[in-house]
């Protein structure tokens, strides 16, 4: 990746975008004259092997786990990011963004969760303290720059290749890790130190640590796609009783999930009651769900409702702010009312609360961690047994024992969760 510096692609930007957006690190020919630099970025993402490799991973509700008979087939990574892709294409087009870069950072989002979402992440990051830390978004922009095959210079592989704007709006952190711009001790960065020259490049001009306009598109619809349908999958499991969220005692449950980790910590809890009050007294809540099909289409209204208000809340709010035109890169700032937040975060302590705390849930997660870390150590102590050949011929050539750690965390990251549990036990024995 440190080759020559990237020339200017043949390519005329899309309204409200310079040239320099449309760049790429390694500069090539279209195939098919006609589309937008964005529109080969968007498919790029599509087409991929990791984006299809999310169908595998849990979103929250576990597939075939226990539920209510009327439970259909839930929401894994993959169904999330293309439904977060519809939200924010529509709402990145209604604001004047590009809609194919708006998509193009939402399919791309969560390209870098490893096996177990969250609590892989957790065991990740444990095992790869000494070589830089695991995050998400870090592995996000490390697969899309480098260990998606796609595109290769001299120097090896570019990845995918996107536009800098593509890589722009698919950072949601952009800063190192340790470098939070408010909280150092924050566990969320968006590249690691052996990315950092792709990251420079593509971060070329941006304000310090801003977070582009498009990449806020996508970490509101992101926000709004999973708090709304990791309700919607609860409601189906048969995990969450909407007539709870009436009795005192539950609330103050609820109140302190969100406060505990949705909303800032001084958050009045009666703020929160308003917020929960304002959807319970909509006349397509769903106060109770028995899975029939007029039980389903009436949740469905509801999910459409919920996210038509939250994305027009932050459309109405930031066009107040910037008026009319194309606002783009670092024109404006994606402006969500305080009261939509609440209203947001309310629903993820919703599913937190019952979804995610259920006792089984904590079982399994206890569980996932186990694999994580016994494939971590046995790949340590057999590689390059185990490694697929593309992580097999970087183990190879790692220059150290750091870098060979690296490659035994892009592996695992990789996987799905029924691939780590696969190899777990051919490497390990254990079931």
């Amino acid at each position: 990746m440190e080759g020559a510096p990237p020339q200017h692609e043949n390519h005329i930007p899309p309204p409200g975008y310079d040239p320099t957006s449309v760049e790429r690190w390694a500069t090539e020919k279209d195939k098919r004259p006609g589309r937008t630099a964005f529109q080969r970025d968007r498919a790029r993402i599509l087409h991929s092997a990791a984006l299809r490799r999310l169908a595998g991973k849990t979103q929250v509700v576990t597939p075939g786990g226990t539920g209510a008979a009327w439970d259909p087939s839930p929401r894994t990574r993959l169904t999330h990011s293309l439904e977060c892709a519809q939200v924010g294409r529509e709402l990145g087009a209604a604001l004047g963004c590009d809609p194919d870069l708006v998509e193009a950072a939402c399919l791309s989002h969560d390209l870098g969760h490893p096996p177990f979402g969250h609590n892989g992440e957790q065991a990740l990051n444990e095992f790869a303290e000494d070589c830089g830390g695991f995050e998400g978004n870090a592995q996000s922009l490390r697969l899309l720059t480098r260990i998606e095959p796609k595109r290769f210079t001299p120097e090896g592989s570019v990845g995918l290749n996107l536009t800098r704007a593509a890589l722009d709006a698919a950072t949601k952190y952009p800063w190192p890790r340790g470098a939070h711009p408010t909280d150092p001790a924050s566990p969320k960065f968006g590249v690691y130190e052996d990315d950092r020259p792709v990251f420079d490049w593509a971060r070329k001009d941006a304000p310090g640590t801003r977070i582009c306009f498009e990449a806020q598109v996508m970490d509101w619809s992101d926000d709004v796609a999973y708090s709304v349908h990791d309700v919607e999958d609860g409601l189906h499991a048969g995990h969450i009783d909407p007539n709870c969220l009436h009795a005192k005692p539950e609330r103050q449950a609820v109140f302190e999930v969100a406060i505990g980790r949705y909303v800032p910590a001084d958050t009045d809890p009666a703020e929160l009651a308003a917020a929960l009050d304002r959807l319970l007294d909509e006349e397509w809540w769903p106060h109770g769900y028995d899975g029939t099909a007029v039980a389903q289409a009436r949740l469905k209204d509801a999910t459409s409702q919920l996210i038509g208000r939250f994305c027009l809340a932050a459309e109405g709010a930031t066009r107040e702010a910037y008026g009319g035109g194309r606002l783009t890169r670092y024109g404006a700032e994606l402006v969500v009312p305080r009261e939509t937040r609440m209203e947001c975060a309310v629903l993820k302590a919703v599913a937190d609360r019952y979804v995610m705390q259920r006792a089984e849930q904590a079982r399994l997660r206890a569980d996932q961690r186990v694999v994580v870390a016994e494939l971590a150590e046995a790949l340590t102590a057999r590689a390059p047994d185990g490694l697929d050949p593309q992580f097999r011929a970087l183990f190879d050539r790692a220059p150290d024992d750091r870098a060979r750690k690296r490659v035994i965390v892009d592996q695992i990251a990789s996987l799905t969760d029924a691939s780590a549990r696969s190899l777990h036990v051919r490497l390990t024995g254990h079931l």
